[in-house]
């Protein structure tokens, strides 16, 4: 009896302290899949869509008795700099599963209301996010309170842009309003993550950075930049569904195009970082679910750079996500094992 009470409350302390970003994983699996699948490699997309569609289940189940058990907390960490950004993976999971249901499946009408909860969600954590930091009393420090979360903001507004593109012709009547929408939401995710990433880039370079404090949520750098390169070539190859493309699509191709070179920039330094982290320092390295927002920018440059090459006809590009798509199929499999063990182990434990 008292192995079994002692089990029901370690399950309700790890509901009530479950980390906000956990939804990363569901971004990570998603888009490793549409990798695979736009790479030949079809298997692989459909085992990964069924993890997928399982991890969201039980996510969003834990979410949702966390929501109703423990809303105090929830508030806490919505208001909290450090640990409220991690809400915004929750639009953007369930987009980028709208997406893989789209390009893997071919679930047009899940994917549809998937768009729906993700928009809803997505305007309920940014203005929730933004307003409660912004009037805030006591703030902390840039170096204490700003890290490479604060990005997801601008990918999950990128992921509502890609998969209501990914939509648009299905929207019998309203396919240009809605192009009109996502080449907004494309726009406003390129100035979130241009103000955002100025900030983190200066805290990089004139503030003290622990090596506890460099974590894996930095490859977001990447990644942000990687899905607003996604958006813009997803926008690119939706340009004869709207006239109003033609006038514009110089400008698209170039600031996607941009937008490439400088995630692409950010790959080095990442993996520089990382190894001064973890073999000059020797920190050590352990499961920790922060690293599914490492394994999603591997992921999502393997597809962004697949599309680009589509979207600007510059077959070169292909080489890179013939290979990159095993880089991220790996980091994916070591963070996958690393989530397998910890669960093993705690269930062990109690």
């Amino acid at each position: 009896m008292k192995e079994t009470n002692k089990a029901t409350s370690g399950i309700s302390d790890a509901i009530a302290n479950l980390f906000p970003g956990y939804f990363a994983l569901v971004m990570a699996t998603g888009i490793v899949s549409i990798a695979a699948q736009l790479l030949g490699m079809k298997p692989v997309a459909w085992g990964l869509l069924v993890v997928n569609i399982i991890a969201f289940a039980i996510l969003s189940l834990l979410l949702l008795i966390r929501l109703i058990r423990f809303f105090p907390r929830v508030r806490a960490d919505i208001t909290d700099h450090v640990r409220g950004p991690g809400f915004f993976t929750v639009a953007a999971g369930i987009c980028v599963l709208g997406s893989q249901l789209i390009i893997v499946a071919e679930q047009f009408q899940t994917a549809m209301f998937l768009w729906f909860i993700g928009l809803i969600l997505w305007a309920l954590t940014m203005y929730s996010f933004f307003t409660f930091v912004t009037i805030q009393e006591n703030k902390p420090t840039l170096e204490k309170g700003l890290s490479g979360t604060w990005l997801i903001a601008a990918v999950a507004t990128q992921s509502i842009s890609v998969l209501g593109t990914l939509l648009s012709k299905h929207f019998s009547g309203y396919i240009e309003p809605l192009l009109f929408f996502t080449l907004c939401m494309f726009l406003v995710g390129c100035m979130l993550y241009l103000l955002l990433i100025t900030l983190i880039f200066y805290r990089f370079t004139f503030k003290e950075f622990t090596v506890a404090e460099l974590s894996p949520p930095y490859w977001i750098n990447m990644g942000a930049v990687a899905i607003t390169t996604l958006a813009g070539a997803r926008l690119i190859i939706a340009a004869p569904e709207w006239s109003f493309f033609a006038e514009i699509l110089p400008f698209l191709k170039g600031f996607t195009l941009f937008f490439w070179a400088w995630g692409t920039w950010w790959i080095p330094l990442l993996i520089i970082l990382g190894f001064w982290r973890h073999v000059y320092k020797r920190f050590p390295l352990r499961y920790n679910p922060q690293y599914w927002g490492m394994v999603f920018p591997l992921g999502m440059y393997t597809v962004c750079t697949f599309q680009l090459s589509k979207a600007i006809n510059f077959e070169p590009l292909m080489i890179i996500p013939r290979y990159f798509v095993f880089i991220a199929l790996a980091a994916w499999l070591l963070a996958f094992a690393g989530l397998f063990h910890t669960l093993l182990f705690n269930r062990k434990k109690n």
